[in-house]
C-alpha cells in the first residue's frame, strides 16, 4: 500500500532527532521550552521570510488564537472565515467570544471567494481571515484591498502554506499576521506539534510573544500584562527544525514536481468527472494534492484496490458541523463549499514518493476515469 501519511517521514533524520533529545535533556541549563534553540529557530525563519517577527508557539491553532487576541477581537465582534476548512478557523474565533461568519469558497480553487467574503461583512465585522487551502493560496491581493477599503484587520491562515509565494511575497506575510503549523504532515512538519506567528508588524509581534507565555513580557517574570496562553515552543523540536530547515526547499520542489506530473496526467479528465487543481507554481504550496471527483467514494475505493491510500479532508462545511451550526443563519447555504465537501479526495504527495509510485497513482486515477467514460451511456 502506498500510504497517504508516510510512517517513515523522519527516517533520514532519526539520529539527529535522538542527538537533539540527548543534548536538550543533558544541557546544564535544563531549559526545555523557549530557550536558545527556539530563539535561533525564530531568527532563521524571520531571515528566510524577511518578516519583522516570528513567534514560535505550541500549534497552528493557538497561533490563530494568539493573533486574534493580540488584535483585541472579542465578544460582539465578527470574523469572516471560509465555509470550508479546518475547525480552528471557526474555533479560534468562538474561543474569544466572537462570531465566525462563513463565506463560500471558489468552486475550483477551494479557497475563500473574496466577493462572498465582502458580502458577509456587517457593521460588527472586525477582521477577515482567509485560509490557504489544500495546495492553493487565497487571493490575498483582493483580500488586502477589501480589508483596507473596509477598515478591517486581515489575518492570513497560512498554516498549510509554508513555502508558498504569491506575487513575490511569501505566504504568511500578506496579512497583518500569518500562521504556520509544524504538525507532522505539513510542508515543514516536525516530529510532534508546533506552530508560529509571522508578521511584518513588530508591535503586533510583541503582543503575540507576550500572550504565548501567560501575558509575561519576557523581562519581568510573574508580571502578567494581559490574560495570556500557555503556547510555548519545545526546545527539542526547535533544534530538530533548525536541522531540517536547509532541506525544506528541496522537499518543496519535489512536492511541486509530483503535483505537476499529476496535473499533466489529469488535465483531460474533467469531462469524465475528475477535476485536477489549478496548474502552476504561482501561489501554490503543495501541502496536499486534491482532486474533485463526482464519484469520490468510488474513486477512493478504486485507488484502495490499486494499493493507494487517499484522504478526504473536511467532509462537511464548517457551518454544518455541530460545533459551529449555532453560528450559521437558518436555511443558509454555501453551494461551492458543500459541493467540494462531497467531491474532494487527496492523493499522496509527500516528497520521498518514488517516481514509480507517482506514476502508479496517476495511472490508477486515469484508469478510473477511462472506466467511468466507458460506463457513461
Amino acid at each position: 500500500m502506498i500510504p497517504f501519511f508516510p510512517p517513515d517521514l523522519f527516517e533520514e533524520d532519526r539520529s539527529e532527532l535522538l542527538e537533539t533529545v540527548y543534548a536538550v535533556g543533558t544541557d546544564p541549563r535544563q531549559r526545555f521550552i523557549l530557550g536558545e534553540r527556539t530563539a535561533a529557530f525564530e531568527d532563521a525563519l524571520r531571515e528566510r521570510l524577511g518578516a519583522a517577527d516570528v513567534v514560535a508557539c505550541s500549534s497552528g491553532t493557538t497561533a490563530l488564537s494568539l493573533v486574534l487576541s493580540a488584535m483585541g477581537v472579542g465578544p460582539g465582534d465578527e470574523v469572516v472565515v471560509p465555509a470550508l476548512g479546518c475547525a480552528p478557523l471557526a474555533a479560534s474565533v468562538c474561543g474569544l467570544g466572537a462570531v465566525p461568519v462563513f463565506a463560500d469558497v471558489d468552486p475550483w480553487r477551494l479557497v475563500a471567494d473574496p466577493a462572498a467574503a465582502e458580502a458577509a461583512v456587517t457593521p460588527r465585522t472586525r477582521a477577515l481571515m482567509p485560509a490557504h487551502m489544500f495546495s492553493v493560496m487565497a487571493d490575498m491581493p483582493r483580500f488586502t484591498e477589501i480589508a483596507q477599503r473596509r477598515g478591517l484587520r486581515l489575518i492570513e491562515d497560512s498554516a498549510v502554506a509554508q513555502g508558498g509565494v504569491l506575487a513575490g511575497r511569501p505566504a504568511g506575510l500578506w496579512g497583518e499576521a500569518g500562521v504556520f503549523s509544524f504538525v507532522q504532515v505539513k510542508t515543514f512538519g516536525t516530529a510532534g506539534e508546533g506552530g508560529a506567528v509571522v508578521t511584518a508588524d513588530p508591535e503586533l509581534g510583541r503582543w503575540v510573544r507576550m500572550l504565548r507565555n501567560h501575558g509575561q513580557d519576557g523581562v519581568h517574570r510573574f508580571v502578567h500584562h494581559r490574560v495570556g496562553y500557555n503556547s510555548r515552543f519545545d526546545e527539542i523540536l526547535a533544534g530538530f527544525q533548525l536541522h531540517r530547515l536547509p532541506g525544506l526547499d528541496a522537499r518543496l520542489d519535489r512536492r511541486a514536481r509530483i503535483a505537476e506530473y499529476y496535473t499533466s496526467r489529469f488535465a483531460e479528465l474533467g469531462p469524465h468527472g475528475v477535476v485536477a487543481p489549478p496548474p502552476g507554481r504561482e501561489g501554490r504550496c503543495f501541502y496536499v494534492y486534491t482532486l474533485l471527483a463526482e464519484r469520490r467514494d468510488d474513486l477512493e475505493a478504486h485507488l484502495a484496490r490499486a494499493g493507494v491510500d487517499t484522504h478526504v479532508y473536511y467532509p462537511q462545511p464548517l457551518p454544518h458541523q455541530p460545533a459551529f451550526a449555532p453560528y450559521a443563519p437558518p436555511g443558509a447555504h454555501w453551494p461551492a463549499a458543500e459541493s467540494a465537501a462531497r467531491r474532494n479526495l487527496s492523493l499522496p504527495v509527500f516528497p520521498h514518493l518514488s517516481d514509480a509510485q507517482v506514476e502508479h497513482i496517476a495511472d490508477s486515477v486515469c484508469a478510473f476515469a477511462r472506466q467511468s467514460r466507458s460506463e457513461t451511456p
